[in-house]
């Protein structure tokens, strides 16, 4: 009797403006496999974003009574916004077969890794330099420049977490990002783990840290 596969979870951490967003989305709708977990959160859509396909938007006390119900499976707060990862919908992916894929920072990854008897899979994406991060946070936020100071300001506690992460990867080009991490992601899938250049990654780590 041939054992059922069950999907694994493969979680994408990134300091804000670093990619992790798009990089998610790519590998979700070029591979069939993967779907991409909708977080809970209790901050306002921008303008592109759909209710129910970026996030689901909801009040400050529908996502409180989520957590005091114990349905997420980590939540965290960023930016004074709330943002939660329901259990259920995981679940029943994974029991399905199907790999999910988590958009989500520091906070909410330390949670998941907590939980035992899951399939966990983390990257961690750094920007090749601060001014490429600036540039990309500026397009993002054109005209506020002061809510992309505030991502500036907080990218140094974001980046101190790397080390936590099986894998960091720099998204100088999101083709070439791209397909590093599917291949580690194969990798993965088969039980392979693949070693990662330390000494150069601490002078990346070392080179972004202000």
């Amino acid at each position: 009797m041939v054992k059922e596969q069950r999907g694994m979870m493969f979680v994408l951490s990134s300091p804000s403006g670093t990619g992790k967003t798009t990089l998610t989305k790519k590998i979700a709708e070029l591979n069939s496999n993967f779907s991409i977990s909708i977080s809970h959160t209790t901050r306002k859509p921008r303008p592109s974003e759909i209710n129910g396909k970026d996030y689901y938007f909801v009040e400050k006390k529908e996502f409180e009574d989520l957590v005091n119900k114990n349905n997420f499976f980590e939540y965290a707060t960023i930016f004074n916004n709330r943002y939660g990862t329901l259990k259920q919908p995981v679940l029943q992916l994974i029991s399905e077969g199907k790999d999910v894929l988590f958009d989500i920072d520091w906070q909410g990854t330390k949670q998941l890794k907590k939980i035992k008897d899951l399939s966990i899979v983390t990257f961690f994406i750094i920007p090749p330099n601060l001014k490429i991060l600036k540039e990309r946070l500026l397009n993002r936020h054109e005209g506020q420049e002061k809510l992309v100071e505030e991502r500036m300001n907080k990218f140094n506690e974001e980046l101190s977490h790397w080390n936590e992460y099986d894998y960091v990867l720099v998204n100088d080009n999101l083709e070439i990002c791209y397909n590093q991490i599917l291949d580690l992601i194969i990798k993965s899938k088969k039980g392979e783990k693949q070693d990662q250049d330390l000494e150069k990654l601490e002078k990346n780590i070392k080179d972004l840290s202000k």
